[in-house]
């Protein structure tokens, strides 16, 4: 057992354990150790620029997921650019649940968003359900606000796949592209751009959210299919 899987197992939770598990279906029980979100935050600030950090990050495939959840909040604590989206780059094709991919948004990747836009193509394009997953989070995160680009929205429209965890993504863009960019969102629905599952979905959650008026919630009604 290496130094970090045993701070690990010594933080561990058997009830939380078994919480998880119903979390993230697709994980096998035995890959599950049961440590929560801050202790393993509080672990990766301790960690973080030290060489058990650097030797952890380079010891990939991981056992656990509590090492690809640490793992994740490591490449989060780092500054510089490059080496964050080299530390993701190795990173995400070993990635194998929403939770891991999700748990990731670097503050660093804001600082350069040309390249974060350029990087986050280039990852759309991955055969890899996650890559792709987290590629979707970064446009949603990063290109719908102040440094908006309309072509994200093609690109997220574009995206076909039967892999639930990868459309529930899309849903859940373009549920957030409607709150924050209705008027260049909109068409995507009324055209009939989404698949059917991925453009209820959408409409579902955006009815559910608090930033879409009553008004346009009405018309979003509308247009379920």
């Amino acid at each position: 057992m290496t130094a970090v899987q045993e701070r690990l197992f010594s933080l561990a939770e058997p009830g939380y354990r078994a919480f998880t598990a119903k979390l993230v279906p697709t994980l096998p029980p035995d890959s599950i150790l049961g440590v929560r979100s801050p202790a393993l935050r509080a672990l990766a600030k301790e960690l973080h620029g030290t060489e058990t950090a650097a030797a952890f990050l380079g010891e990939l495939p991981h056992r656990f997921h509590e090492e690809n959840l640490l793992h994740g909040f490591l490449i989060e604590r780092i500054r510089d650019y490059d080496e964050c989206a080299a530390a993701l780059d190795a990173f995400l094709p070993f990635v194998d649940n929403w939770a891991v991919c999700d748990c990731m948004n670097p503050p660093c990747l804001r600082k350069k968003p040309e390249r974060l836009l350029a990087d986050t193509r280039r990852r759309l394009d991955s055969g890899a359900l996650y890559t792709r997953r987290f590629a979707l989070r970064m446009l949603m995160a990063h290109f719908l606000d102040g440094e908006f680009r309309p072509e994200v929205l093609a690109w997220a429209a574009e995206i076909e796949t039967e892999e639930y965890y990868l459309r529930m993504m899309q849903a859940w863009f373009f549920a957030t592209a409607l709150a924050k960019r209705w008027d260049e969102t909109l068409p995507y629905l009324e055209n009939g751009r989404l698949e059917p599952w991925t453009h209820n979905k959408a409409i579902r959650k955006a009815l559910e959210s608090f930033r879409v008026s009553e008004e346009r919630k009405a018309y979003l009604r509308t247009l379920k299919r």
